[in-house]
């Protein structure tokens, strides 16, 4: 059994290396540095950009293997975008993209499932509470790097020194706590009841033969909100600070992400997929129950099962996209620990075609296999006929893409949605259901997941 348990804190090799318009200047104090970078772009102020759209991603110090390989970066302000619903979403992202050749940030809602399979019936039939598009992408105004000792700064406008002036001028008096705002209880949208024969029903499509696994989420969600979303940010990252962390801003809609969870990477022609399968809790200040749990999970059966479909399903669609003979299981069943949980990960690995262009790697892999399942034609059809919420940007992958075609995305899940304007705030939590799943084992997964969420605003 493999438990990488190291976190280290890397200096970047530098994500925007090589651009001309960049700017170097030492940092002395990268925690505050950080802090006073985020509030310079959320908050309004004469020293501070208040921008409606931004993408901040942040590795939280987690090694490259099963990170992005720079520490943070801040894409704010748009200088051009890409907009669409599904439909023709790809196509019109592929023509766009094509076109420039700028670093991209932007995300996939799970709701282009109905242009991937449009033969699953998967088209959303819920209302959109949070309001992402289902596929946005823009190029930044200014772009920044973050790393241990540097700070790179970038933009189309302005220099970047003026830019840096205006960041130390921001004051930080600690990182807050609790969330910030006033949040009513959190509401779920199955009873424990519901949600066992929910899952009783879709085990009854594996009897007949339709689908052999499925991951079936709810929604647990608070309104009115009123969320003091940097705030509750930071209260995240201290919480669950993980891997694919991500706060991410669309005029009135939020993303506030601690991901664990690479969704698939482009290194030149390699491509690397590493799913999620497998989940069991941690026990800080108990390391022979900490112990116990990750070898539990590395020996259980039900979780193996899960696991493997999933590989077998990425598997199946990177060759799609690869060159024949290239893809590889690389690892399978790695255990990694977390702040609330350990995770079963397996990395897949394969050459990308030369001839096709970036965006059909998504295209041909997403909705991403941890989080539908397989066959991923059909459960996406009963997804959308059993879940009660629409997932939007849940489940969907949030990145970016660097002007030579290479990217890095995550899986959107162990997050908080927010939006401003409606006041509604949500998370949803899914578990992997199998013939042997046990409905009151799955609902007490779902609630291990929700910890660091819950723990972030105060609730537990």
């Amino acid at each position: 059994m493999k438990v990488a348990l190291t976190r280290k804190k890397m200096t970047s090799s530098g994500l925007l290396s090589g651009e001309r318009r960049f700017v170097s200047l030492p940092v002395t104090d990268f925690q505050r540095t950080k802090r006073q970078l985020l509030t310079w772009a959320v908050s309004d102020g004469p020293d501070a950009a208040g921008v409606p759209i931004f993408c901040f991603l942040d590795n939280q110090g987690y090694p490259e293997g099963i990170a992005p390989g720079v520490e943070c970066v801040l894409a704010a302000g748009v200088r051009d975008s890409c907009e669409a619903t599904a439909g023709l979403a790809f196509l019109r992202l592929k023509k766009w993209a094509s076109e420039r050749r700028e670093w991209l940030f932007g995300h996939f809602a799970y709701d282009l499932a109905a242009e991937t399979e449009p033969g699953s019936d998967g088209s959303p039939s819920k209302p959109d509470r949070i309001g992402f598009p289902d596929l946005f992408f823009f190029i930044p105004q200014i772009l920044i790097e973050l790393s241990l000792t540097v700070i790179r700064i970038g933009c189309f406008e302005g220099d970047g020194e003026t830019i840096w002036r205006q960041i130390l001028k921001i004051p930080v008096n600690g990182v807050p706590g609790g969330g910030g705002g006033s949040i009513p209880p959190f509401v779920a949208r199955f009873t424990p009841d519901e949600y066992r024969e929910r899952v009783a029903r879709l085990q009854r499509h594996m009897l007949r033969g339709d689908c052999y696994e499925v991951n079936f989420c709810q929604e647990f969600y608070s309104q009115p909100a009123d969320l003091d979303v940097l705030a509750a940010w930071w209260s995240l990252s201290q919480a669950s600070p993980n891997p694919f962390s991500c706060f991410y801003r669309v005029n009135g809609s939020y993303l506030l992400c601690a991901s664990p969870e690479r969704y698939l990477k482009k290194t030149g022609n390699q491509l690397v997929s590493q799913p999620v399968k497998g989940t069991s809790a941690r026990y800080p200040g108990h390391p022979a129950a900490d112990s116990a749990s990750a070898r539990d999970l590395f020996h259980s059966a039900k979780d193996r099962s899960e696991n493997v479909m999933v590989v077998d399903l990425v598997r199946n669609d990177l060759s799609k996209i690869c060159l024949p003979g290239s893809v590889r299981v690389e690892e399978l069943y790695g255990i990694y620990p977390f702040p609330q949980v350990f995770q079963m990960i397996s990395t897949i690995t394969g050459t990308f075609s030369p001839n096709l262009h970036w965006t059909d790697a998504i295209r041909e892999t997403f909705p991403m296999g941890s989080m539908t399942g397989a066959p991923k034609h059909r459960v996406i059809a009963l997804i959308d006929q059993y879940e009660r919420s629409r997932r939007g940007i849940f489940s969907g992958a949030v990145g970016y893409v660097s002007p030579w075609g290479d990217f890095d995305f995550n899986v959107v899940i162990r997050s908080l949605l927010y939006n401003r304007d409606s006041r509604h705030l949500s998370y949803q939590v899914g578990s992997g259901i199998t013939f042997y799943s046990i409905p009151e084992a799955e609902y007490e997964e779902c609630g291990i997941k929700a910890r660091g969420i819950l723990k972030a605003l105060g609730a537990s």
